[in-house]
């Protein structure tokens, strides 16, 4: 019977046959599945089958950050009790994480279950693409399909103008939608509705215009706006907690927090995914290992000596792995052992070689 009352109260906010499945042994139970709308020290709210009820999470607070209750989540409330509690959380079939600022080198779950990852990028300061470049390394890491979304385009003076640095994150995002919009006059917001479904994520740093573009895909007032500062485009925190809001075109929105800090957290795959054009030429490298730095027939140099590949490319993605390998190896003994290993082989060989240039000079 909970599976029905959910599948007519749930199914706006993504429940669908295949959550029914994993939720039917907390269904046996007698637990109620929901879905988290927000998250804030240790309670949560929970939209149900019986209405939207506020939830402890006692029960789910691991020592491991990656394994709290999120929003996002779908989750098995007890029917009765006061306080009720949260049980566990389902399978979680995309989270998008980032590292932590601190020096623990721990991960951080910002929103779960999400199809589409919007990137809010504010035109009313100059572009930084490596920071796009960055966000969408994470978003494609998670699972979910990123849209980099231009804010205040309303600010730049002219449309040939706009088309170049649409242009530019383009070649920054290959097989990415890149869109442009003004929440001030509406201009273009009537195309993202159409390229969304599902679950949405809305990131970007402070006075992206995140909060502004969520009221404008909502269609009414919901987050707070605050202006951002003159000197240098950057806003306060206007949202303070992630909220799951439904959205009046169909799908939900998940809102964040500005972000400060975007570190990558074991993001192999999305960094590869980002720099597709740089993965396609290592494989015509002479040698597989090869580091693109000075080696022989390397087709990633010999690209960007024909201008065929911009070296700010080469660079950025050159960061983005030592960053990630760096993360990866604060977690993974094995690797940090490999990472020694391959210092000590490199050294060595340095040293080799100036004995040997000594010698020759002698």
């Amino acid at each position: 019977m909970t599976s029905i009352t959910a599948s007519a109260s749930l199914s706006p906010y993504g429940w669908d046959d295949d959550w029914a499945d994993l939720f039917a042994p907390h269904d046996a139970e007698g637990l109620l599945p929901g879905r988290v709308l927000r998250v804030d020290r240790g309670q949560c709210d929970v939209v149900t089958p019986e209405g939207v009820l506020r939830a402890d999470t006692a029960f789910v607070t691991p020592n491991d950050p990656l394994r709290v209750v999120c929003t996002g989540d779908w989750v098995a409330v007890e029917p009765r009790g006061n306080p009720r509690y949260v049980r566990t959380y389902l399978p979680r079939r995309t989270a998008f994480v980032r590292s932590t600022s601190s020096k623990r080198s721990e991960g951080q779950i910002l929103a779960a279950n999400v199809d589409h990852a919007i990137i809010a990028v504010s035109l009313a300061v100059e572009l930084d693409l490596a920071r796009v470049e960055r966000f969408l390394a994470l978003a494609w890491e998670s699972g979910a399909q990123p849209v980099v979304v231009l804010t205040k385009a309303d600010l730049v003076p002219d449309a040939a103008t706009l088309a170049h640095l649409v242009q530019d994150v383009e070649t920054a995002a290959p097989g990415v939608p890149v869109l442009s919009v003004s929440a001030l006059d509406g201009d273009g917001l009537d195309v993202l509705p159409a390229v969304l479904g599902g679950t949405s994520v809305l990131l970007g740093q402070s006075g992206a215009g995140k909060s502004t573009l969520a009221n404008a895909l909502l269609g009414e007032d919901v987050m707070d706006v605050q202006a951002a500062r003159d000197v240098d485009g950057k806003g306060r925190h206007t949202t303070t907690t992630r909220n799951l809001l439904l959205l009046p075109t169909g799908g939900v929105l998940i809102d964040t927090p500005g972000l400060r800090g975007v570190g990558l957290w074991d993001a192999g795959t999305g960094v590869g995914q980002v720099f597709s054009e740089i993965e396609e030429l290592a494989g015509h490298c002479r040698f597989h290992d090869c580091a693109h730095e000075a080696e022989p027939g390397c087709a990633v140099l010999a690209a960007v000596d024909s201008g065929e590949l911009p070296v700010r490319r080469l660079e950025s993605y050159r960061k983005l792995l030592r960053e990630n390998q760096r993360i990866v190896a604060k977690t993974d003994a094995r690797l940090r052992a490999e990472i020694r290993r391959d210092w000590k082989r490199k050294h060595a060989e340095g040293r080799a070689a100036m004995e040997a240039k000594r010698g020759r000079t002698r």
